[in-house]
């Protein structure tokens, strides 16, 4: 540990009080299939017609091979942190610094987006059927709130909150969907095979228009499966039990997504009405269309518990990260950012730093520049992953990696490179500068908010003086994160 004369005080430990089904329920409600498919399934059947389904199939198949790799890190270093600090293992003080600092605001600008989402949820719930953006802003304040609240009260509270999630999820995506394949199927299952013209096959324009741009929308949706890192010094056994987790939890909402679409594709009256832009919300139009507007309002309190329960997860994720950098005293204020609290060794500090940026973008939510954030988010999230990946790749290829006690043997070095293609691959089709407005700021929104938050990074990396500076080894119960590469 630090010793007595670092520039901040010796932090205390964090309790082991998650353990396998609590680090799988973590990562299950941070991915959330409410969340992943109704939050962009919109977009994407609009995008590609019915046939934006295999997108599903696809990123949840990438994901997973990235998820094993991500297992293997995790196995070796399972540190608070996840991506920082396994990057800063594998390629160094301030390549780690970079992938930490890209990935800490992707998940703290994603935490804001969710509350934001399921705030629309919420209005509607209690009687606001069109709320406006202020309205919206409002309530996604007041939930960032109240989460604030539950992360501080401790992992007790947070466990029996993402247990009460599971069961919403699956009422609402396993449930609903059965119901609605048995009930309301409209179309046959060859409706997949079809693009935005019902009665014409698949194209290369389709597949490299249409098609890229919904696989684009649905790389946004399964993320977080690393999450059960970031919280690996909470986690009991961590080396075995987070690759478990993190495994389990991609494969188990990739199979629920994709039946809880195909089933809501199915059942949608009429293709036309969401392509031509008369139906914006195609989830809330078949649920009226099969269940009635009485039936509805029920489903949305599963939608909320959905977005609630992965706005603390995200919280908590985001929260974990700062507490991890500034434990290694590389962020401004680090002594109060590295501070837990006495009774729940909880990184109080941390959150209160994710609740207010998520204040502060709720400021700017009817600007242009908060679409450019959310744009920032998704991209964001890959950059970070090819961080750790490269690194990871790199040190395989050259002889150096050392596997930890959960590992994929000689399948290890083909994993690790596929994982690099599928997500450099995906990271492009996100980022790609596609014309979606007239404004060049909205085209371009990633490059314009990498670029703010890589200037910022840079200043601070200079102050902080990152990579000059001897850092202290950080010892877990579980694992010694001195030894070498």
């Amino acid at each position: 540990m630090a010793s007595s004369d670092e520039t901040h005080s010796a932090p205390q430990e964090l309790k082991r009080e998650f353990s396998l089904w609590s680090a799988f329920a973590f990562a299950f409600a941070f991915i959330s299939p409410i969340v992943a498919m109704y939050g962009i399934y919109g977009l994407s059947l609009a995008s590609a017609g019915p046939g934006f389904w295999w997108t599903f199939v696809i990123v949840g198949l990438g994901q997973f091979v990235v998820a094993l790799a991500f297992a293997e890190l995790v196995s070796r270093w399972p540190i608070e942190g996840s991506i920082y600090q396994w990057t800063k293992r594998l390629a160094g003080e301030v390549t780690g610094w970079l992938a930490g600092w890209i990935y800490m605001w992707a998940l703290v600008i994603i935490m804001a987006t969710v509350a934001y989402g399921g705030a629309g949820f919420l209005a509607q719930l209690i009687g606001i059927d069109s709320p406006t953006a202020v309205q919206q802003s409002v309530v996604a304040l007041l939930i960032l709130l109240a989460g604030t609240g539950a992360n501080i009260l401790g992992r007790g509270f947070l466990k029996g909150l993402m247990f009460g999630s599971i069961i919403a999820e699956i009422v609402a995506s396993i449930g609903l969907g059965t119901y609605l394949l048995i009930f309301h199927r409209q179309h046959g299952f060859d409706a997949v095979l079809h693009g935005i013209d019902l009665n014409s096959g698949w194209s290369w324009a389709y597949v490299s228009g249409p098609f890229l741009a919904a696989l684009a929308f649905t790389g946004w949706s399964i993320l977080g499966f690393e999450s059960a890192g970031a919280i690996a010094e909470e986690v009991k056994e961590p080396r075995r039990n987070i690759p478990k987790a993190m495994l389990f939890a991609i494969a188990f909402i990739a199979i629920v997504i994709a039946y809880a679409s195909l089933a809501v594709t199915l059942a949608v009256p009429d293709f036309d009405k969401i392509t031509s832009g008369e139906e914006p919300d195609p989830v809330s139009y078949v649920l009226r269309t099969a269940l009635g507007d009485d039936a509805v309002k029920p489903i949305l309190l599963a939608f909320v518990i959905g977005f609630l329960a992965s706005f603390l997860a995200l919280q908590a994720s985001a929260s974990r990260v700062i507490w991890s950098f500034a434990r290694d005293d590389v962020l401004p204020a680090s002594a109060f950012l590295s501070k837990l609290s006495k009774r729940e060794a909880q990184p109080i500090g941390a959150i209160i730093v994710t609740t207010v940026i998520g204040a502060l973008v709720y400021l700017i939510s009817a600007t242009d520049v908060y679409s450019v954030l959310v744009t920032f988010t998704a991209g964001g999230y890959y950059l970070a992953f090819l961080f750790p990946l490269v690194a990871g790749m790199v040190a395989r290829l050259r002889g150096k990696w050392v596997p930890g006690p959960w590992n994929l043997g000689r399948f290890g070095t083909p994993v690790a490179v596929l994982a690099v293609l599928w997500v450099g691959f995906e990271f492009t089709n996100i980022v790609w500068p596609r014309t979606i407005s007239e404004s060049w700021v909205m085209n371009w929104a990633f490059f314009v908010a990498m670029g703010a938050i890589l200037a910022i990074g840079a200043v601070i990396i200079k102050l902080r003086r990152v990579g000059e500076r001897p850092q202290p080894p950080v010892e877990t119960a579980e694992a010694s994160v001195s030894e070498p590469v």
